[in-house]
Formats: C-alpha cells, sequence, structure tokens
C-alpha cells in the first residue's frame, strides 16, 4: 500500500495538470480573424501599452487598403489568465477611425481566442451630417 500512495499521487498530478492550466493571455504576436483582416502587436510596455498594425480585408473607402497603426492597452494587473483590451486604428487609407474592445481567453486546448466588438466613425462634411458617421 505504501508504493501505492505516490503511483495515485502522481497520476493525479499528471492527469490533474491539464484542468490546473495558468497559461495566461500574450497579445504580443499576430492575430487573423475569420473575415482574413490581421494585427500584429509588435510591442507592449509595462503599463499595458501596446503598439502594432492593422491590415483589414474589408473597407468601404475607395482608396487602396494599407496596414494602419494601432495603438491600444490591455487591463494591468493581469490577475486572471482572460485579460481585457482596447485599441485604436486610424486608417491610413481613409478620414476615419475605428475602436476595438474586447477580451482575450484561452480555451481547453490552450489556444488563444480574441473576442472584440468595434466601432467606427467617419468624418462628415457637417454636423447635420452626423447621424450616418458611426457604424
Amino acid at each position: 500500500m505504501v508504493r501505492a500512495t505516490p503511483f495515485l499521487l502522481v497520476l493525479f498530478l499528471a492527469l490533474g495538470a491539464h484542468g490546473l492550466s495558468t497559461q495566461k493571455c500574450n497579445l504580443v504576436g499576430r492575430w487573423v480573424n475569420d473575415l482574413g483582416s490581421n494585427m500584429t502587436i509588435t510591442t507592449m510596455d509595462e503599463n499595458g501599452d501596446f503598439f502594432g498594425t492593422y491590415n483589414t480585408s474589408v473597407s468601404a473607402a475607395q482608396q487602396k487598403v494599407l496596414p494602419s497603426l494601432m495603438l491600444g492597452s490591455q487591463r494591468l494587473p493581469i490577475k486572471e489568465k482572460d485579460i481585457t483590451f482596447g485599441f485604436t486604428v486610424h486608417w491610413s487609407f481613409s478620414d476615419s477611425i475605428t475602436v476595438f474592445t474586447g477580451q482575450c481567453f484561452v480555451d481547453e486546448d490552450g489556444k488563444e481566442i480574441l473576442k472584440t466588438m468595434w466601432l467606427l466613425r467617419s468624418r462628415v462634411e457637417n454636423i447635420k451630417n452626423d447621424w450616418k458617421a458611426t457604424r
């Protein structure tokens, strides 16, 4: 019976390790959404502020779509593995800005998934057209 106890403990630790994953989301890197748009977060500082580029595959603009500057921030301190964040994209090919807010999740297999919502503001000629400026 003495020999079985260490074996059961090792077996429990091996089986339970998957469920006790402490992997946290790391936003730095390249992300691609289901429509083919992608962002690359190149730098994150100690305050949780990050920088990078966003390249959309969906646009109503008449100009050629180009990668655009992205600035954001994640919630600090990171106490949980699934962090919240937000970022702004100033489109280099149009006169609009989009803000995104979201959360990064780590699924059971350790895969990081970003879930976001966005709000786009386009420039309009005058205040009478304000109603059509936000999507």
